[in-house]
């Protein structure tokens, strides 16, 4: 019959086979997953394509001398004015504060606002 050795034998080869083919399979499964991801990332590159031309095609300076001749009335646009255009060193100097980190009601909580300036216009 059989001997210990042979059944241990039987059984490591069994063990192999199977872990060979589960490695088989997670192999196909992440090939077909990198495969889909790659085309993914070439439709996402098309569609990058398309839109720097979409892109290219709106900001052509004929097309947008058009525009503002058309819509000049609704837009009241001006050209820039020589005395509009300012350095750096035209614009004053913004004294610097600091707030006390320990007053218990420092910052937005003390006045509801927030102090810093931004860029934004407010109407």
């Amino acid at each position: 019959m059989f001997r210990t050795l042979d059944i241990v034998l039987i059984a490591v080869m069994v063990s192999a086979a199977a872990f060979t083919y589960t490695t088989k399979h997670e192999a196909e499964n992440q090939l077909d997953r990198v495969r889909a991801l790659q085309t993914a990332i070439g439709l996402e590159k098309d569609t990058i394509d398309v839109l720097k031309a979409d892109w290219s095609l709106l900001t052509q300076p004929a097309r947008l001398q058009r525009l503002t001749e058309v819509y000049a009335a609704e837009l009241d646009l001006a050209p820039v004015e020589a005395g509009q255009i300012a350095e750096l060193d035209d614009l004053p100097v913004r004294p610097m504060r600091i707030e006390d980190p320990t007053h218990p009601l420092g910052g937005i909580a003390a006045t509801g606002q927030d102090p810093a300036t931004t860029g934004s216009v407010v109407r």
